[in-house]
């Protein structure tokens, strides 16, 4: 049975497509059957690709996320996939918020997957310089991991 994830930051051009494709890597890896894909809480970049910065960290590690395209999470997203990935706090709580009741989809931190790294949020490297991106494809890496194994061996 194919599982499937939504991974969700707040403009969906930085953190959320490249967890989307470090999670596509690692599922491929470990030969799990699973489905990713990525959105914002945010509306401001629907439509956009990926930062270019982003790009080439994903590019750097192995993955190519320039034909993604920004979305804004939907409420049928939460029937639709089985987890909700955030990738923080902030944009957690906004999903918890955003949710409909009796939605199916388990929420939760992409780093609560990553050993000794529950509760911390992937930082945003959208201000930043490009080593940001490098450091927020490390986290992503990390979380997708932890996640990709959760997965496999729980569903």
């Amino acid at each position: 049975m194919t599982v499937r994830v939504l991974f969700v930051c707040l403009g969906n051009i930085c953190r959320s497509p490249l967890a989307e494709a470090a999670f596509r890597l690692e599922a491929a890896r470990i030969g799990l059957d699973a489905e990713a894909d990525s959105a914002g809480t945010g509306d401001w970049h629907v439509g956009n690709p990926p930062d270019r910065r982003a790009q080439a960290a994903a590019r750097r590690g192995g993955a190519d996320i320039s034909g993604l395209r920004a979305r804004q999470v939907a409420p049928s997203d939460f029937d639709r996939f089985d987890h909700v990935i955030a990738l923080d706090g902030q944009n957690l709580r906004d999903l918890e918020r955003l949710r409909p009741d009796g939605a199916r989809a388990a929420l939760s931190l992409l780093l609560d997957h990553a050993p000794g790294r529950a509760g911390q949020a992937v930082a945003d490297p959208y201000y930043g310089d490009d080593a940001g991106f490098d450091v927020t494809w490390a986290d992503v890496m990390a979380g997708a991991q932890g996640l990709a194994e959760r997965i496999a061996r729980t569903g």
